[in-house]
């Protein structure tokens, strides 16, 4: 099985495996050709997957340690506890994503770009005093300055 990210209907991703995805990927595709191809797959057995509570709680601490929670929408967190309750193959071109993916032993298979090559997991800097900190909070504790999300290689 393999779950359905926006980009898959953009791009007019094609598979011979069952596919699912979930109902809120519809909304965020603007124009008629890829929300054509999200209703004539619906019509044609893909499956809208809501994912349950437990799932989600754990794609959440997954992106928390990956540092790649504030970089991911609801929808985001939605299909990767889709694909990980599922035990699918997560269909994206969304490194972050994929990221997450890779922590929690979810497959992913890219649409049009080339999957990530390995596993980070963030860091953040403080844009004042350089501190940096693994995981994101909005304000530095020292300093006060707002934080970046760094590449701690």
């Amino acid at each position: 099985m393999r779950v359905l990210d926006a980009s898959a209907f953009i791009d007019d991703y094609t598979t011979d495996d069952e596919m699912a995805t979930v109902p809120a990927v519809r909304e965020e595709l603007t124009d008629d050709s890829s929300g054509y191809r999200f209703d004539a797959l619906e019509g044609a057995g893909m499956r809208l997957h809501v994912p349950g509570e437990g799932p989600q709680t754990r794609v959440e601490r997954a992106a928390r340690t990956t540092g790649d929670l504030t970089e991911l929408s609801g929808v985001d967190l939605r299909l990767l506890a889709a694909a990980f309750e599922l035990d699918a193959v997560l269909v994206t071109d969304d490194y972050a994503m994929q990221n997450v993916a890779d922590e929690l032993d979810v497959a992913t298979d890219g649409v049009s770009k080339a999957g990530i090559e390995e596993r980070r997991d963030w860091d953040y800097q403080c844009q004042g005093c350089g501190r940096v900190y693994d995981e994101h909070r909005d304000r530095c504790e020292v300093c006060g300055s707002d934080l970046k999300r760094k590449n701690p290689q």
